[in-house]
């Protein structure tokens, strides 16, 4: 089985919107890592996407944006993502981020009922991922 996931450290995040309840964290790029079934090799790709959280809440005031991650944390019910979104993800019930960005002492922090990640035009692809 083919897999892919966001690789949050690296990701440019290129903004906030907020609309009610809904918050929308924009990737433009995100970096996306492909793995195949049975290859030791990875490959790296950048692609625009967004976060949905739906039922949300900010739990601080928005850091200055547009900004590059340095890591963090995505959750969904019991699953807490260290430094990755796998993709696809779409998830009901309890939900939230704490998402690190390099060079501000606050990121971006959200409480939520539901979360999915949005993924838009086709990847581009940037190198290969050889094992050491």
């Amino acid at each position: 089985m083919d897999s892919s996931s966001i690789e949050l450290v690296g990701s440019q995040i290129s903004g906030v919107e907020q609309d009610g309840e809904v918050i929308r964290v924009l990737f433009d790029p995100a970096l996306v890592i492909k793995t195949m079934t049975g290859s030791a090799e990875r490959t790296k790709w950048q692609q625009k996407g967004m976060l949905i959280f739906s039922g949300a809440q900010l739990q601080q005031p928005l850091p200055q944006l547009p900004a590059r991650c340095s890591g963090g944390d995505v959750g969904e019910n019991i699953y807490t993502y260290r430094d990755m979104i796998p993709l696809p993800l779409a998830s009901q019930g309890q939900a939230h981020c704490k998402i690190k960005l390099e060079g501000q002492p606050n990121g971006i922090q959200i409480q939520a009922e539901s979360v999915r990640l949005v993924m838009e035009e086709p990847a581009k692809y940037i190198e290969h991922i050889r094992p050491e």
